[in-house]
């Protein structure tokens, strides 16, 4: 890697991590096209970032958030959110009511605020300020939203009823889609509150390298 940059050492570290990750998820996962269904968004997104990656460079935190992602719904995919080893093994030892990995991974995607603060910082009019934090928590809880939808809908294609359920992972809970979009809601809460000044910062130090 000589002659990158510290920074592009970095992205590309984590760029390489994710394909291994992706690489084993595709071996034998539990069901196929429920792996379809959960992988084929993240990968998609992942496409977008790599292709614009020269014209349109993210902070490090925003690519880390990205790999973190994506691995988390890489793993997901493989196991199924609901049969993930670790979380099997938490929901034994603790006699808990259910495998939470998707709740986890919901509250997780919470920090994606901070990939969606940078696109607007960027490429809108918005300022730093509470108009941008309250359209940015708004837009993750939209996806959230979004993302139920799109499971819900699941259930109703026909001949589809194993890959739906898994996809769907409401593990018997009929509250299942508020108790996602809950998560997701406080994590991005969380993540403003916890980054916010690192982020700034990273933007600033971002800024200044492009001006150079």
């Amino acid at each position: 890697m000589v002659g990158f940059s510290k920074e592009t050492k970095v992205h590309i570290f984590l760029f390489i991590l994710v394909i291994a990750v992706f690489v084993w998820s595709v071996i034998k996962p539990a069901v196929f096209m429920t792996w379809v269904a959960e992988v084929g968004p993240a990968v998609a997104a992942l496409i977008v970032v790599v292709a614009t990656y020269n014209k349109f460079r993210l902070t490090t935190l925003s690519y880390f958030i990205i790999a973190l992602l994506s691995i988390l719904t890489f793993i997901g995919g493989h196991y199924t959110y609901a049969e993930v080893p670790l979380f099997n093994w938490l929901k034994e030892e603790f006699h808990l009511a259910r495998n939470h990995y998707d709740r986890f991974g919901h509250f997780l995607k919470g920090l994606s605020v901070i990939v969606i603060r940078e696109i607007l910082l960027r490429k809108t009019p918005l300022f730093k300020g509470s108009w941008l934090t309250g359209i940015s928590i708004s837009m993750v809880l939209a996806l959230a939203a979004l993302y139920e939808i799109v499971e819900w809908l699941s259930t109703k294609l026909p001949n589809a009823k194993k890959v739906a359920k898994d996809f769907l992972g409401m593990q018997g809970d009929q509250w299942d889609a508020q108790w996602d979009m809950s998560c997701a809601l406080l994590g991005a809460i969380l993540s403003i509150l916890i980054l916010n000044g690192l982020h700034n910062r990273l933007m600033t130090k971002l800024d200044d390298l492009k001006e150079r």
